[in-house]
């Protein structure tokens, strides 16, 4: 498993993270190229042009690049890397986080609320249970996420959760089986590693009861 939260595939492309000179599938790394004034900017959708300099979604490694200097020997000149280069790309990876989720949301591929969370699982339709970091814990084990990778996705709040599903706050969503899935799992996965959590697959561990005994 990669720290995007993808199994990792023979066939996807790998990159070199600057700090820790490990190469990994793309999936589980931060792009970053050189815009024209010499800033280093974040490339969290992997779109922009030019040539991609990367590194691991993880805070301690994007706070060792930009310490020692590793974007500029990355790209063979001097650049600028903008203050609070870390904090910027979890905002940024949250951001994207939310959009997907809120995709999947219109896509009729995520439900929010305990009961429908609950039916979803109790029915197999869900293949991830999305609980909220600050959520009552006594509430959240309720709740049993679905066995297999990627079933657990818990680095949400639940104001972001909410924010994904149109209300202040969400304690419990689910996501269906599909592709928005996968790319749900995957930013929440980054964005784990940028918030010094566990990754997005953890087998939902910390929901021991299982749902039909709810």
């Amino acid at each position: 498993m990669t720290r995007g939260g993808r199994e990792k595939d023979r066939d996807d492309p790998e990159r070199k993270c600057i700090a820790t000179g490990e190469s990994q599938p793309k999936a589980g790394l931060i792009r970053f190229c050189l815009g024209p004034d010499g800033q280093i900017v974040p490339d969290v959708m992997g779109k922009l042009p030019g040539r991609g300099i990367y590194v691991s979604a993880d805070r301690a490694a994007l706070e060792k690049a930009a310490k020692k200097n590793l974007f500029s020997r990355a790209a063979r000149q001097p650049v600028k890397v903008p203050d609070g280069l870390a904090d910027l790309v979890e905002t940024l990876v949250l951001q994207r986080t939310i959009e997907m989720l809120s995709m999947a949301r219109k896509a009729g591929d995520a439900v929010t609320g305990y009961e429908k969370v609950k039916d979803w699982l109790v029915k197999g339709t869900a293949a991830t249970l999305i609980q909220a970091s600050d959520g009552s814990e006594r509430g959240k084990t309720k709740l049993h996420a679905p066995e297999g990778a990627n079933g657990f996705v818990g680095c949400l709040s639940a104001g972001e959760i909410g924010l994904a599903f149109g209300r202040e706050r969400a304690i419990h969503a689910a996501l269906a089986a599909g592709g928005l899935r996968s790319r749900v799992v995957e930013e929440a996965a980054k964005l784990a590693g940028l918030r010094g959590q566990m990754g997005g697959d953890d087998g939902g561990e910390t929901a021991m009861k299982d749902t039909k005994n709810a």
